[in-house]
């Protein structure tokens, strides 16, 4: 009798477990391809797990309430056969070789993905295109943890209908070697201490950060530049906007547009690294660290952002961000990002050294905007005159991006920033 086993999906940046919060079928239930078995909750987003296959809830191994890890089994589904028929013939067989080919054959039959979760929607796609199983584990995907979208699967058909080389998951990625961890210090206590429990979303954030510091070579660069005619410019329009889009217009929407626009000219900084290769990103997806009312983090995620006007990133921007205080934002919308953009400047600090968000090779740290006095050239010669400074930090990964192209990005943001265009309309 063939069975197969339900993981709990990997739901987004950072998150390694997820709380089952109510079971949608018991054992004995039958379950139709694609239909909920469990809804599921985390500290960034609620969902529901699909069931990829037809069959009968055999039995769940957790209870409602339990935190299960990622990629841990949740369920299992039979999928029909006579048992007694199968006990049978497996006692007949004679052929030790048989039973382990058998074996092998019944576990390509019934695996999920080799291990990997796939949307209804990616994998209704993939029936349309006559993408089997085996062909569907080879796709590269853009997600977290090499997660494949509804963008990678379409593309990889259109590559495939051309007959076009395509991109595969690397079966065997070579081995990184990373430092052996370092022993963790006593920490004793005192009378008068509080001691307070991390809450599981810090706890994901602190284990997230410290794999980031393991595993890239961090370095920052800084740079200065007058955003004078940008604040300029803002008090002109906002009102306008407002008035007529109904939306605020932020220094953050002007600098994640000009981001886009020098990530596309440095595309070795919209990366990522898979062993000893460069994953140069094809699209643009640019994540902004969000701070909650509970004091933690979450990143959504602009998708597409070299291809949004102004006012298209305006509009997203504050959709995400305020979704993400509520808590409503959906599992897509904080996967896929390929560079991170982080405010530093929301709580007056001048600068900052961000870590970066793996599996990403870089972020970009924007300080507060103050007046200072600054020498300025003029056709009379150097004057000292007062200007609106923002300070950029730019945190990358040494393996792949080098203090030259670190220091070319920030140049080419200040020449952006500094050049803006007084009469653009909108």
């Amino acid at each position: 009798m063939a069975r197969f086993e339900i993981l709990m999906p990997k739901m987004g940046e950072s998150i390694i477990e997820a709380t089952i919060t109510k079971w949608l079928k018991k054992a004995g239930d039958p379950i139709a391809e694609d239909e909920a078995i469990a809804e599921i909750a985390t500290d960034k987003v609620d969902s529901e797990i699909p069931s990829p296959v037809d069959g009968v809830v055999e039995k769940v191994l957790f209870n409602e309430g339990d935190v299960v890890p990622v990629g841990k089994v949740i369920a299992v589904i039979n999928l029909g056969g006579d048992e007694e028929t199968g006990e049978k013939e497996e006692k007949e067989t004679e052929s030790q070789g048989d039973k382990e080919t058998a074996g092998k054959e019944d576990k390509e039959t019934v695996k999920q993905g080799d291990g990997r979760f796939y949307s209804p929607l990616v994998k209704n796609i993939a029936k349309q295109e006559n993408i089997p199983l085996n062909e569907l584990d080879k796709i590269s995907g853009s997600g977290k943890e090499g997660r494949v979208t509804k963008d990678d699967i379409l593309n990889y058909a259109q590559l495939r209908k051309q007959g076009a080389p395509v991109p595969e998951v690397s079966a065997h990625p070579p081995t990184i070697k990373t430092p052996q961890a370092v022993e963790v210090p006593v920490v004793t206590t005192e009378a008068g201490d509080e001691v307070f429990e991390m809450d599981r979303m810090r706890r994901l954030i602190a284990d997230h950060m410290v794999m980031s510091k393991q595993v890239s070579p961090h370095v920052t660069s800084f740079i200065d530049v007058d955003v004078s005619r940008i604040v300029t410019w803002r008090e002109k329009v906002k009102d306008d906007i407002l008035a007529r889009e109904l939306e605020k217009i932020t220094y953050t929407h002007i600098l994640m547009e000009t981001c886009a626009r020098v990530l596309k000219e440095f595309p070795r900084v919209n990366a990522s690294v898979d062993g000893y290769k460069i994953i140069h990103r094809r699209r643009i997806n640019i994540g902004m660290a969000t701070a909650l009312p509970n004091g933690n983090l979450i990143v959504p995620v602009i998708k597409d952002a070299d291809q949004k006007s102004l006012l298209g990133i305006i509009k997203n921007v504050n959709d995400l961000a305020n979704r993400a205080r509520k808590n409503s934002l959906l599992p897509d919308e904080i996967q896929g990002g390929t560079f991170t953009i982080t405010n530093f400047g929301t709580f007056d600090s001048l600068s900052g050294t961000p870590v970066i968000n793996q599996p990403q090779v870089a972020i970009l740290g924007t300080g507060a905007i103050r007046k200072k006095p600054v020498v300025v050239e003029s056709e009379y010669g150097d004057i000292i005159a007062i200007r609106h400074i923002m300070i950029l930090s730019l945190a990358y990964d040494h393996r792949v991006v080098d203090g030259a192209l670190g220091g070319m990005f920030l140049k080419r943001m200040k020449e952006l920033l500094e050049n803006w265009d007084m009469s653009r309309k909108f």
